[in-house]
């Protein structure tokens, strides 16, 4: 698919994901526009395409916004959401569940006003949780919405995602809307803030912390994804995906937090005195990996970058971008609240 030209909506398209994905867009020659409420993103965050692309400041949940923000648009890219890290969707779970309307008023007015496709950013919290207490690679074939008992997914969060999925799904089945979804896994990267883990865990050694707490007992793993990664597996998928079909974007590997906080304290040439665990916090599944065999297959995507090289970059800008005085002075703020 040729993006010259291309009339795109990004939705969300000031946060971390979205403005990276912004920025590939423009750079391949489309037209881009943002919707976006400002929640969580920022307009700093498009400073670099600030005057090549079309804002909208709204909320996407009012149908005359919604309306507005789809009109003349070829294509769209979902990503616009409540949510957060895991204490924040753990706390907030009515927030959480305003995404189910959020995401069927979006295709509804994509629908109407004759939007050609529509890529949505899902989540691998779509995944049963009661498997990811063991290392098993999740596989897109792990949640069916024709079997009984074929879903499980990981809170609040994680249920209105597979309900976006089960929607935009039915928009193609009842309006031929080209749709794809891709389920994110426990993406990083330059922009995001600290309610997220690794970027929770640059900001407490960049304040040095001391002792350095660490939620649960650092074993749990995650799949780290660095974000030019997960751009790019979305624009795969809007570019060869039609059917709603459901894709991956993740890494393969388990990795723990205590081997983030290695790298992390190695980068930073520091390190604390005392490591303490909080087994009382929310942490989550305890283990979770993708199996990208499909992503590999329709679309040709594999991760490209590496641990060491995704934090060498995310640290570098974290550095840089934020004062030290004000992280030390702000940290349990910066930690809990988008």
């Amino acid at each position: 698919m040729n993006w010259n030209g291309e009339r795109v909506l990004v939705t969300g398209g000031a946060s971390f994901i979205g403005s990276h994905l912004v920025e590939e867009l423009v750079e391949e020659g489309a037209n881009v526009r943002v919707a976006d409420d400002f929640s969580s993103g920022e307009m700093g965050n498009l400073s670099n395409v600030e005057g090549e692309i079309d804002v909208f400041e709204g909320d996407l949940k009012h149908k005359g916004f919604a309306n507005d923000a789809t009109t003349d648009i070829d294509t769209v890219f979902h990503l616009a959401a409540d949510h957060g890290g895991r204490g924040y969707i753990s706390s907030y779970p009515a927030n959480c569940a305003t995404n189910m309307a959020l995401d069927n008023i979006v295709f509804e007015a994509a629908s109407k006003n004759g939007v050609d496709r529509i890529t949505f950013a899902s989540s691998a919290c779509t995944y049963p949780t009661d498997i990811q207490k063991e290392k098993q690679r999740l596989s897109e074939d792990m949640i069916s919405f024709d079997e009984r008992g074929g879903a499980y997914a990981d809170e609040v969060y994680g249920w209105a995602k597979l309900m976006g999925e089960r929607s935009l799904r039915s928009y193609h089945e009842q309006y031929g809307i080209d749709a794809a979804s891709v389920r994110i896994f426990t993406a990083y990267g330059p922009r995001e803030n600290e309610t997220h883990a690794i970027i929770a865990l640059m900001a407490k050694a960049y304040a040095e912390q001391d002792p350095f707490r660490i939620w649960g007992d650092g074993n749990q793993t995650r799949n780290f994804t660095f974000v030019r990664d997960i751009t790019r597996s979305l624009r795969l998928a809007a570019e060869n995906i039609t059917d709603g079909t459901a894709v991956n974007a993740g890494i393969r590997e388990y990795i723990s937090i205590n081997e983030v906080i290695e790298v992390i304290f190695d980068q930073l040439d520091w390190e604390p005195d005392e490591l303490e665990y909080l087994t009382d916090k929310p942490v989550g599944v305890r283990h979770r990996a993708a199996d990208t065999t499909r992503a590999k297959e329709l679309l040709g995507w594999e991760p490209a970058l590496s641990l060491e090289q995704g934090i060498d970059e995310t640290l570098d800008w974290y550095v840089n971008n934020h004062d030290k005085k004000r992280v030390e002075a702000n940290l349990e703020t910066l930690l809990h609240e988008r």
